[in-house]
């Protein structure tokens, strides 16, 4: 397990619960609008990142879990893509261990790993990323045909499976940006979230240290344009929410 980063308490990201945010180094999509390209690249221990972060290393993040056990209830797994990682349910269960919650952001491109952490009641709340209407993630992201069908229709699996079993606690969110999706294309990703027990869609991040720097600076949708999107979401999707 590569750590790029550690954000030692949030309030925001494992609802109603005091947690800590442990980011994964790398990703298999490279979505223009990220705003963590640093973490998008893989890294070696030992090493700093693009931005000059430190990677933390193993023992350094027990160290502090340890001492940080009486005021955290929870630990978000993030990325970058944390199923990259073959160690990462050792990873997760040593987080367990010490008792606390664990939250896993994935775009849900390794079906598999994903039902047996849950399977193996390692995961107790997990985010996966919809990017957009299946047959769109070429909108998204650059790249090769082969590769991003492939991920596509494993990410497609994981989704299907939640929205049909329903196994635990989950949540789908949606980055909006205008230049990438569009209200027919909400309109089309409700469809294909129909039964959701929660969507969040959430506007993108145009400033920094973009994984597209053409982005940058571009127009962001207006407070009362999301309000638009939402209510096409939830024409369909009841739970779908603004965040």
């Amino acid at each position: 397990m590569i750590i790029g980063g550690l954000q030692p308490v949030s309030l925001l990201d494992y609802p109603d619960k005091i947690s800590a945010i442990v980011f994964t180094q790398g990703c298999n999509f490279h979505c223009r609008y990220c705003y963590n390209p640093m973490l998008v690249r893989p890294a070696t221990v030992g090493v700093t990142n693009t931005t000059g972060q430190p990677v933390y290393s193993l023992a350094d993040l027990w160290a502090f879990l340890d001492q940080r056990q009486d005021r955290l209830e929870a630990v978000v797994v993030t990325g970058g893509e944390p199923t990259l990682h073959h160690d990462l349910p050792e990873f997760i269960t040593e987080i367990k261990r010490r008792g606390l919650l664990v939250k896993l952001d994935t775009n849900g491109t390794a079906s598999q790993m994903v039902k047996q952490l849950v399977q193996d009641g390692l995961i107790d709340y997990l985010a996966m990323d919809i990017k957009a209407p299946w047959n769109k993630y070429d909108q998204i992201m650059p790249l090769p045909a082969d590769i991003l069908s492939r991920l596509t229709a494993e990410a497609k699996i994981t989704a299907e499976w939640l929205l049909t079993d329903q196994p635990l606690d989950y949540e789908f969110r949606t980055t909006v940006v205008p230049q990438l999706l569009s209200a027919a294309d909400i309109s089309l990703l409700a469809e294909q979230l129909i039964g959701a027990r929660s969507w969040y869609l959430q506007k993108a991040r145009l400033a920094g240290d973009l994984l597209d720097p053409s982005l940058v600076g571009q127009r962001v949708y207006t407070d009362a344009e999301m309000v638009e999107l939402l209510a096409i979401a939830k024409a369909k999707v009841p739970t779908a929410q603004i965040r």
